[in-house]
């Protein structure tokens, strides 16, 4: 069992987006009626990142069928936690509204950024957005120091389940700080506040790891994620880049990390020959796909696989 590549379906060259310099990072699908909608990331001329869509062919969606080229969440008022950038992680259906869930980040003085968790909800569709807080829905907290990113949000009956990344310290790297984090688990009643425990999902296998962007779905009642993982030391497309990692649990809580089983591996050359990194997983009348951005944290785009027993 493995994906089968589809290559870079959304290549950025491709397309006049004014406003975007570079990258379509955290591709985020949303599942509609008559087309698989993907949220991602593109980094504007200040390096501030904002949040645009693509549209899919639901039956193959290597097909683009409409390139959105406006930005759909501008960066946050002066001095709130996403005045210097929006990136989109994950998006759930709410009756006839959308709720975007986005990490939101400021540029500091002694490191270089700090992340934390924002809400946005559409009611058109997902064609816009609105906050629905100016501030954010999970940030540090007392057993929490650094930073929080990349959550990936499930509601199942009356329980929310968030699995979310959690900074963890900050280690220096040639006279740079460089950050470390790991996939953590929250719950919830209503999807904005939070209950956090400290729970670590996927454990480090070094102690410069850092794991992030863990992707879940439920079949045959067990729970399966993908998440990628990196060094610190050469991870800018070097040796200790991004690579896409698996675990399963019983329970959404406590996980068993196999790495062997993500069923995916670097090309020997082209778009995802050095980085594989922030995959996001979606069932299509019983068959999975994968959006995940290549070399460069998705500098030219992202790309799609499909899974084959």
């Amino acid at each position: 069992m493995a994906w089968r590549k589809l290559g870079m379906i959304f290549d950025l060259s491709k397309y006049n987006i004014g406003w975007i310099k570079s990258h379509a990072m955290l591709p985020t699908p949303l599942l509609l009626e008559d087309r698989i909608r993907v949220y991602f990331t593109g980094r504007d001329f200040d390096g501030h990142s904002r949040i645009s869509f693509v549209d899919l062919n639901r039956e193959n969606p290597e097909k683009i069928i409409y390139v959105h080229d406006k930005p759909l969440l501008e960066v946050g008022k002066l001095g709130t936690f996403d005045d210097s950038g929006t990136m989109a992680t994950c998006t759930i259906k709410m009756g006839k509204d959308i709720y975007l869930y986005y990490n939101g980040y400021n540029r500091r003085v002694t490191i270089p950024y700090s992340n934390s968790i924002g809400i946005a909800v559409s009611n058109d569709g997902g064609m816009t957005f609105s906050r629905l807080f100016e501030g954010p829905i999970v940030d540090r907290n007392a057993r929490e120091p650094y930073f929080a990113i990349g959550a990936w949000v499930m509601r199942e009956n009356e329980i929310w389940h968030m699995w979310y990344g959690s900074g963890t310290g900050w280690l220096i790297v040639q006279g740079k700080p460089e950050p470390l984090y790991v996939i953590k688990y929250a719950k919830s009643l209503d999807g904005i506040n939070w209950q956090r425990d400290n729970i670590i999902c996927i454990h480090p296998m070094t102690q410069e790891e850092a794991n992030v962007r863990g992707t879940v779905i439920k079949e045959n009642n067990k729970y399966k994620m993908w998440f990628c993982y990196r060094g610190s030391r050469d991870f800018r497309d070097g040796v200790d880049s991004y690579r896409i990692g698996y675990a399963e649990s019983e329970d959404g809580i406590n996980w068993q990390r196999d790495d062997s089983r993500a069923g995916i591996e670097l090309s020997e050359s082209g778009w995802d020959s050095k980085m594989q990194a922030y995959p996001a997983v979606i069932d299509v009348n019983g068959k999975l796909y994968m959006f995940y951005n290549g070399n460069g944290f998705g500098y030219e785009g992202f790309g799609c696989a499909v899974w084959e027993e």
